[in-house]
């Protein structure tokens, strides 16, 4: 597992204001020239990408960001890679 936080550029996370209903959860931004530069270098290092998984967390001192969930399963054979134990 890649230990290494990948920050999404582009995007702008708040917390909702005072007076907004309860099923408000949070405020996104995305700035479109950055965020679309982001998905691309996302793209462009992992050619076969078809989801990008982020998550809305709150910093220590209660600043809101977006974090690229960057995991991958390890021990098992990748997508087409023929496994070894197959009885025929």
């Amino acid at each position: 597992m890649n230990d290494e936080k990948q920050f999404v550029d582009g995007l702008i996370v708040k917390a909702p204001g005072d007076n907004v209903p309860d099923f408000v959860k949070a405020k996104l931004s995305f700035k479109l020239s950055e965020f679309k530069d982001w998905v691309g270098q996302c793209v462009k290092s992992e050619p076969d990408v078809e989801w990008i998984n982020v998550e809305l967390k709150e910093s220590r001192n209660g600043k809101w960001y977006a974090e690229r969930i960057v995991w991958k399963p390890e021990g098992q054979p990748q997508r087409g890679a023929p496994s070894e134990d197959i009885p025929w």
